[in-house]
């Protein structure tokens, strides 16, 4: 377990902090901090930076990552734009999240709602070498779909 420090700003007071919703969890939601009593209508295909009043200070070789909610995007069409949100080590404003509506109808943003998860990860740095040949594979040069249709496509 590695430990995040973290800000509350302002405008989150009495919000749920993030918390994980059970024991093997591997995110933690994200609340909107939008002022009280305002709202942020999402009309289908719009999108808009939702605010969570919320800073960290992640440690050296971590990074966290922004990620949908499963229900909001099967039940409201609601995803993150970005998906999966990058926030890296050594970023320490705000966390926003990028909500888009590719659902049917509008959907409305409430302060305290939950919006998004949050994801802690560790990251390996690489160094690029150039060369003038890459290893032989079997898949080679074929992109995307070049694997075969899964078997429920078949």
């Amino acid at each position: 377990m590695i430990s995040v420090i973290y800000k509350r700003l302002s405008h989150s007071e009495g919000l749920q902090l993030p918390a994980y919703a059970s024991e093997d969890a591997a995110g933690m939601d994200l609340v909107a901090a939008l002022p009280p009593g305002e709202e942020v209508v999402l009309a289908p295909g719009a999108r808009a930076l939702i605010p969570t009043g919320l800073a960290i200070e992640l440690p050296k070789g971590f990074e966290a990552q922004i990620r949908p909610r499963s229900g909001l995007a099967l039940r409201e069409g609601i995803t993150v734009l970005n998906s999966p949100g990058t926030i890296d080590a050594d970023y320490r404003g705000e966390i926003g999240v990028i909500l888009i509506n590719f659902g049917t109808k509008p959907f409305v943003v409430r302060r305290g709602a939950r919006i998004a998860q949050i994801v802690v990860c560790p990251v390996e740095r690489v160094v690029l070498i150039a060369g003038e040949r890459l290893t032989a594979s079997v898949r080679g040069l074929n992109g995307f779909g070049s694997t075969g249709p899964s078997s429920e496509e078949c």
